[in-house]
């Protein structure tokens, strides 16, 4: 279980606790006789000032990083970045675990994923990015982090309009596999992201997939996730499957009430019209007013040539809940943490 508590209460909290050792101390006796600031404790002895990332000098541009959370699943977060030629490298350099790196993936709750002084090179033709990284990467603790590892690296190529799959070499050699197993022998796409686990029974011949999206454990971030189903994978599968909510054992959690009805999906002249029940309606009650909920919804939905737009009903009545406009990106950095000031997650 994670307590997430505000560093302004922990900073108390151990003020209250070295206050305590000192009378604690004095209560003892004479045996030894030490002088009380000896053991006089500051909030920055046991918690130092967060470091801070290194402000971006001169033209910036926005750019996608994968981080991973808590639960294994990989997080695409926009960052803010230094404009340059190399948009693509820089930005899997921000993935590279450093000091600065990390903090940036903790102040929303995720990690890196790519090890401490990881380098490569890359190339990039014909829709192809040939990216060759150095030999610290076999060296990953388990087949989790690994596969992490690789996986993020082809979704954040695969987020450049230049890039249809990924092919990668280690130590400008080319292997079957990394060292617990992660197949890397052919060019790889991003279209399986976070892939849910799929029954051993079912016959995968006949299955499609969609794309949903549902809020993570902690609720800071949106969570694409990749779904098998057995029926055409238009959008009103995809709002069908997002109702159903995550699988239990993912930890996600549901992105619209858990007894939200879906009656109906229409979509004409680029608008889908998506009739719930009367459950849908609690997502004002919720502490953002439905945002995260809303910007789910639309994300799913709009993955789909031809929907620039959503309208809501409520049992065939219009619907107009906070902000309908359409989500620039999945995940903003500044936003998040803007929305979750000095929270700090503690195992």
């Amino acid at each position: 279980m994670k307590l997430s508590i505000k560093r302004a209460d922990l900073e108390r909290l151990l003020i209250a606790g070295a206050a305590a050792l000192v009378l604690l101390l004095a209560a003892i006796g004479p045996a030894t006789s030490y002088p009380v600031d000896q053991f006089a404790v500051s909030p920055a002895d046991i918690l130092p000032d967060t470091p801070t990332v290194a402000p971006i000098v001169g033209p910036v541009q926005n750019t996608t990083v994968y981080y991973a959370d808590a639960d294994g699943f990989l997080v695409p977060v926009t960052r803010p970045v230094g404009k340059t030629d190399g948009i693509a490298k820089a930005t899997l350099s921000m993935m590279v675990s450093s000091d600065e790196n990390d903090l940036a993936a903790a102040r929303l709750g995720l990690t890196t994923v790519l090890p401490r002084e990881t380098t490569f090179d890359l190339d990039i033709a014909g829709g192809k990015a040939r990216i060759d990284l150095s030999g610290n990467v076999l060296s990953m603790p388990d087949a989790q982090s690994e596969a992490l590892m690789v996986s993020s690296v082809v979704q954040t190529l695969c987020e450049f309009d230049t890039v249809d799959s990924v092919e990668i070499l280690v130590g400008g050699q080319k292997r079957s596999k990394l060292t617990h197993g992660t197949d890397v022998s052919t060019a790889l796409t991003g279209n399986m992201l976070n892939l849910e686990s799929v029954d051993a029974s079912a016959n995968m011949a006949n299955a499609q997939l969609v794309r949903l999206y549902f809020p993570s454990q902690t609720g800071r971030v949106l969570v694409p996730v990749t779904r098998a189903v057995f029926s055409p994978s238009d959008i009103n599968t995809a709002v069908l499957e997002l109702v159903k909510g995550p699988k239990v054992e993912t930890g996600l959690k549901n992105a619209l009430p858990a007894d939200t009805g879906l009656f109906d999906v229409s979509v004409a002249d680029g608008v889908a019209t998506i009739n719930f029940s009367e459950a849908f309606a609690k997502i004002t009650a919720n502490s953002d007013g439905g945002q995260q909920a809303l910007r789910a919804l639309m994300l799913t939905c709009m993955q789909y040539p031809g929907v620039s737009h959503v309208e809501l009903l409520v049992n065939g009545k219009p619907f107009s809940p906070a902000s309908m406009e359409r989500p620039t990106f999945i995940n903003n950095a500044e936003q998040v943490a803007a929305q979750f000031p000095d929270v700090i997650e503690i195992d």
